[in-house]
């Protein structure tokens, strides 16, 4: 399904549903296509969002996670939100994690998938091969588990982006952004329910990254998925939705903990 795409002055969005807001947060490479599942499957429950992040539209000096993160903000006060889910998978987890920092007034639950800001191995931190189809497909495969997730649409959409000079260097900014905001000393500070659902397979944030998140985020909960790589939402999306449902059925009204 196509869902029409929202604006709310330079502010592009999606809005799909009835019920508690959901907000996802999608990373570097793909938006949409990355949520899809999701979507069609929360809908029915909640009034699922997806901002469009501007990736390549920031100044050089908001080019970053917090730069993101205020935008996120500018988001939620257009649409006038009061109190919501946050969800992001890679990049979009780390800003997920960076707004929670700052305006946790306005977080019921957080759900991070793949998220960066403990440790990544990323396709952004050097130029990548400018021109190099067969480079940008074996990298994009990464991603998944089963490298047959990396359509040729998908790789069609990182390929226009790392091949396009001026994006090329604002994803090579933002994730030296997100690679030197490490969150390691300020996750105590979050006391929201937090779920965080990995990929087993994952080789850009591995295992060990998740288990971090787990020790440093004190009322988390940590779910894995076996065969699944970077992507769970868009690798397993069946799996996936089972354990954000039954995460999202226990938090509709959630409370942080006493700090």
């Amino acid at each position: 399904m196509d869902y029409e795409l929202k604006k709310v002055g330079k502010i592009k969005y999606i809005e799909e549903g009835q019920g508690e807001d959901l907000v996802l947060l999608h990373g570097l490479f793909g938006a949409l296509s990355n949520f899809r599942d999701l979507i069609d499957h929360f809908k029915t429950t909640h009034r699922v969002f997806i901002p469009m992040l501007p990736l390549y539209e920031l100044t050089n000096l908001d080019t970053t996670v917090s730069g993101l993160a205020k935008f996120v903000e500018k988001f939620v006060k257009a649409r006038k939100l009061k109190k919501f889910h946050i969800l992001g998978n890679s990049l979009g987890g780390h800003i997920a994690l960076v707004y929670s920092l700052q305006y946790p007034q306005h977080i019921n639950t957080i759900t991070l998938t793949g998220s960066s800001g403990l440790f990544e191995h990323g396709m952004g931190e050097t130029y990548p091969k400018r021109g190099d189809y067969e480079y940008i497909q074996k990298k994009t495969e990464l991603t998944f588990y089963d490298p047959k997730m990396a359509s040729k649409e998908l790789v069609d959409e990182v390929f226009e982006i790392t091949n396009n000079r001026l994006k090329a260097l604002k994803i090579i900014q933002l994730a030296r952004s997100a690679i030197k905001h490490n969150l390691g000393s300020e996750l105590k500070n979050i006391k929201v329910p937090t779920c965080l659902i990995w990929g087993k397979n994952d080789t850009i944030t591995p295992p060990m990254v998740a288990e971090e998140f787990k020790k440093l985020l004190v009322n988390s909960e940590l779910h894995w998925i076996d065969k699944c790589g970077h992507a769970p939402m868009m690798e397993v999306p069946a799996e996936f939705n089972t354990i954000l449902d039954g995460f999202l059925a226990k938090h509709k009204t959630a409370k942080p903990i006493d700090a």
